[in-house]
C-alpha cells in the first residue's frame, strides 16, 4: 500500500511492499493491472465492515518498483483534487507526458515521449476507447477521468500486450464499471464537486458500488460545464465546454472469479478556439454508447491458474458545426466510428526450472473498426481488421534478478478508397485517380528485459524492444480538407511498416524517505510516419492547392528518425511534522527527435524542469511547485519557435475522518488549488494551435470530495 512517509507501488508478479515502519498515516492501496498479463493472484478479500477507514495524508509519489517497463500512475486522490476534464489535462505535467491541448478542457489527447495519435492507444478498462481522437487533434477522447479509480500510463516493451497502435504507449483509465468485488460494508462510493475561477467551471461526479449474495452492481455519473476561459489580458473566445455521462454495471462475483457486463454513455459539446475555427464559431458534439464485458476464472487445477477475457463495442458519432462558406451556421462535417475489440488471456501455473521459476501468459486479441465521414470530411469510409497473438514469460532466477521476454505477431487488413495524387501534390490536368484498395500487414514485435533489486531499496531495469506498426487508415487514405485543424490532408497508400528499436534503462526507489523514478531511452525509427507540411496552401478542394490560402497541405510521409529522452521524478521527506512529513520534490523531462537529414520532427514537447515543497500531516496537505518549460527552438520546417513559460502551482487541503454511522460518510476532503498563479503566457509547442491560442491563465479551484 501507499504510505505517507514512503510510498511503494509494486505490480504483479509480487506483493505490495511495506513502507517505512515509522509512518502513521496510510493511503489507499493502488494496484497496476495494465502492464503485464502475468499477474499475482488477487489479494485477500476486503477488510470487514468494522475496520477503521483509511486516512489520506496528501499525495506521495507512486513508484512502480516491480515492473520491467516504466509506469506512471495517477491515483484516485490526485484525480479528485485536480478534477481533470480530459486525459490530457490529467497527465499534462507528468514527466515524459504532455498533451495536444487543441481545445483545452475538451480536446486534449495525451502525448507520450513526443508521440501521439496513431502511436498512443487510449483505453478504458482494458478495451480501446472507440472514438476518433486519433483521427484529428480537434476530436475529444470520449473518456472522462473524473470517475476513474486510477489512470495508468505504460511505456516500453509492455505495450506489446495491446498492439502496434501502442508503439508509443498506452493510457488506461481504470474503474469498476464492470464490478470485480463486493464491498466489505455492502456499499461504498464517492462524490466530488468543484469550481474553477478561470472559466466559471462547474464539476460534479459520483460513483457507487454495492453488492451482496454474490451479485455486485456499479453506477457512476458526471457532469461538467465551463464558459470560455480567461487568458492573461483577456478571454480565449469560443472555448466553452459541456459534457455529461455515466455507466451502470452488474457482475456475478465468487471465490474463484467474476463475470460482468456494463453500459456507458458519453456526450458533450465543446468549442474550438483560435483562428478560423473561432471565427466560424466551430463546435463539436461527440456522443458515444459503449458495452463492456469482463470475466476472470481461477481454476482449482490444470495447466492454467487464471483465465481472463475482455470484450467491448462502441458506437460513436460527432458533428462539426459552424458557419460555412455560405454564411450559414450548420453541420459542416459528420464523423462516425463503430468499433469492437476482444482479448483473451491464459496465465499458466508457475514452472520451476533449473534456472528459476517461470511464470507466463498467452493472449489473443481481435478487433474491427469502421470509420465513416460525411460532408466536408477528408477520409472515405475505411474498414480495419486486426487479429493478433502474444506471449509473455518471466523468469525469477534468484537474488532479486528477473527476466522478461515477450513477443507478438499481428495481422492487419485495411480497406478503403485510395487516391493517386501527383508527386508535386499540386493539381495537373484532370482529377487525381481514385480506386478501391486493400492493404495487408503482418507486424511483428519482441522484447527482452531484466529487473534487478539493488541495495537500499533501489531497483534497476534494462529493456530492449523491436516493434513494428502498420499504417492506419487515415495515414493511407486521407484525401481532403480538414477544416477544424486547418489542414488539407493527403495520405499515402504505399506506406510501409514503421519499425522502432528501443533501449531504455530505469532506476527506481519506492521506499524510505527518497522516492525516485528515472528512465532514459533511445528509439531508432525506420520509416517513421509523420505529417509533412509541403509548404503548399489549399482551399476546400485539390484544384485550389498552390493557389489557395486557407489550409496547410500536409502529406503523410516516411523517414528514418531517432528519439532520445529522459523522464525523472523524485520526492524526499526531510523532517517529521506531526504524524507526517515535510519534504521537497523535483522533476525533469525532455525528448529530442530528429530525422536522419538533421531536421526535427514536428510538434515535440519542450524540455521541462520543476520542483517544490510539500507538507502532509494530521490530515493536512500543503504544496507549492513551479514547472518551467524552456524555449522550444528545435523546430521542423514551417514551424515557429515557442517561448518558455512558468506554471506556479499551490494547494492546501484538509481531510477529516468521519463516523459513517453518524455522518453517512467515512471521510471528507476540502481543498483549494491554484494553477498558473503567475498568470503567464503558456503556449504548448506540441499543439497545432500554439500560435493561435494561449492555455488558461491564473486559476483557483475549490474542490470537495466525500467518500462513504
Amino acid at each position: 500500500m501507499l504510505l505517507a512517509a514512503g510510498a511503494v507501488l509494486t505490480v504483479a508478479p509480487g506483493t505490495i511492499a511495506a513502507a517505512r515502519a515509522q509512518a502513521t498515516a496510510t493511503l489507499e492501496e493502488i494496484s497496476v493491472t495494465s502492464v503485464s498479463p502475468v499477474q499475482a493472484r488477487p489479494a485477500a478479500p476486503a477488510a470487514p465492515a468494522s475496520a477503521a477507514p483509511i486516512a489520506r495524508a496528501g499525495e506521495v509519489l507512486p513508484v512502480a518498483t516491480n515492473t520491467f517497463s516504466p509506469v506512471t500512475v495517477v491515483p484516485q486522490d490526485r484525480i479528485a483534487r485536480d478534477q481533470p476534464r480530459t486525459l490530457g489535462d490529467a497527465l499534462f505535467d507528468r514527466p515524459g507526458i504532455s498533451a495536444s491541448t487543441y481545445a483545452p478542457g475538451a480536446a486534449s489527447r495525451p502525448i507520450i515521449r513526443g508521440l501521439d495519435n496513431a502511436r498512443v492507444r487510449i483505453q478504458e478498462n482494458g478495451i480501446v476507447n472507440g472514438g476518433v481522437s486519433d483521427l484529428g487533434e480537434d476530436h475529444a477522447v470520449p473518456v472522462n477521468p473524473l470517475n476513474a479509480g486510477r489512470i495508468e500510463v505504460i511505456r516500453g516493451p509492455a505495450t506489446l500486450r495491446y498492439g502496434s497502435g501502442a508503439i508509443g504507449g498506452v493510457v488506461s483509465a481504470e474503474n469498476n464499471q464492470v464490478p470485480t468485488f463486493i464491498p466489505a460494508r455492502g456499499v461504498t462510493g464517492q462524490v466530488t464537486t468543484g469550481y474553477t475561477t478561470v472559466d466559471n467551471g462547474r464539476t460534479g461526479a459520483a460513483s457507487v458500488d454495492a453488492g451482496a449474495d454474490g451479485i455486485a452492481v456499479h453506477a457512476d455519473g458526471f457532469k461538467t460545464a465551463t464558459d470560455s476561459y480567461a487568458i492573461p489580458g483577456g478571454i480565449q473566445r469560443n472555448s466553452a465546454t459541456e459534457s455529461q455521462g455515466g455507466s451502470v454495471g452488474i457482475s456475478a462475483v465468487g471465490e474463484r472469479g467474476f463475470l460482468g457486463l456494463s453500459y456507458s454513455h458519453y456526450d458533450a459539446i465543446y468549442q474550438i478556439p483560435g483562428g478560423e475555427a473561432e471565427e466560424a464559431r466551430t463546435r463539436l458534439t461527440p456522443n458515444q454508447d459503449r458495452l463492456l464485458a469482463r470475466g476472470e476464472v481461477r481454476p482449482l487445477n490444470g495447466p492454467f491458474e487464471v483465465l481472463r477475457f475482455w470484450a467491448g463495442g462502441s458506437v460513436y458519432r460527432h458533428e462539426e458545426i459552424g458557419i460555412g462558406e455560405d454564411g450559414v451556421d450548420g453541420v459542416q462535417a459528420i464523423f462516425k466510428n463503430r468499433e469492437v475489440e476482444a482479448r483473451f488471456e491464459a496465465q499458466h501455473v508457475p514452472v520451476v526450472t533449473a534456472l528459476g521459476t517461470l511464470t507466463g501468459a498467452v493472449g489473443v486479441q481481435a478487433g474491427r473498426r469502421v470509420l465513416n465521414s460525411q460532408l466536408e470530411s477528408f477520409l472515405p469510409q475505411t474498414e480495419s481488421r486486426m487479429l493478433a497473438g502474444y506471449l509473455f514469460e518471466e523468469l525469477a532466477v534468484g537474488n532479486g534478478l528477473r527476466f522478461q521476454a515477450a513477443g507478438r505477431i499481428e495481422g492487419d487488413r485495411l480497406n478503403s478508397i485510395a487516391t493517386q495524387f501527383p508527386a508535386s501534390y499540386l493539381p495537373t490536368d484532370g482529377d487525381p485517380a481514385s480506386y478501391t484498395l486493400t492493404r495487408r500487414f503482418a507486424p511483428k514485435s519482441a522484447s527482452l528485459g531484466a529487473l534487478q533489486d539493488l541495495p537500499y531499496g533501489f531497483v534497476a531495469s534494462l529493456n530492449g524492444s523491436y516493434v513494428e506498426r502498420a499504417p492506419t487508415g487515415y495515414e493511407l487514405f486521407s484525401q481532403g480538407p480538414h477544416d477544424a485543424t486547418a489542414t488539407f490532408e493527403i495520405g499515402d497508400p504505399t506506406l510501409r511498416l514503421e519499425r522502432a528499436r528501443t533501449v531504455e534503462i530505469s532506476l527506481r526507489r519506492g521506499e524510505g524517505p527518497l522516492r525516485l523514478d528515472a528512465t532514459g531511452y533511445v528509439t531508432r525509427y525506420t520509416g517513421f510516419i509523420f505529417k509533412r507540411d509541403t509548404g503548399n496552401r489549399c482551399d476546400d478542394d485539390f484544384a485550389s492547392c498552390g493557389s489557395g490560402d486557407e489550409l496547410r497541405q500536409v502529406v503523410y510521409s516516411q523517414a528514418n528518425a531517432t528519439f532520445t529522452g529522459a523522464e525523472i521524478g523524485a520526492q524526499l521527506d526531510l523532517f517529521a511534522v506531526g504524524d507526517g512529513w515535510a519534504g521537497i520534490e523535483a522533476q525533469y523531462d525532455f525528448v529530442r527527435a530528429q530525422f536522419d537529414d538533421g531536421s526535427y520532427v514536428p510538434r515535440i514537447p519542450p524540455h521541462r524542469l520543476g520542483g517544490g515543497a510539500f507538507v502532509r500531516a494530521n490530515g493536512w496537505f500543503a504544496r507549492i511547485n513551479l514547472l518551467h518549460a524552456f524555449d522550444h527552438t528545435e523546430i521542423a520546417p514551417f514551424e515557429t519557435t515557442t517561448p518558455g513559460w512558468n506554471d506556479l502551482r499551490a494547494e492546501l487541503a484538509y481531510t477529516q475522518i468521519l463516523d459513517p454511522a453518524v455522518y453517512g460518510a467515512t471521510e471528507v476532503t476540502l481543498g483549494l488549488q491554484g494553477r498558473n498563479l503567475l498568470d503567464d503566457d503558456i503556449r504548448n509547442s506540441a499543439s497545432f494551435k500554439k500560435d493561435e491560442i494561449l492555455l488558461p491563465g491564473r486559476n483557483l479551484r475549490l474542490f470537495l470530495t466525500a467518500r462513504f
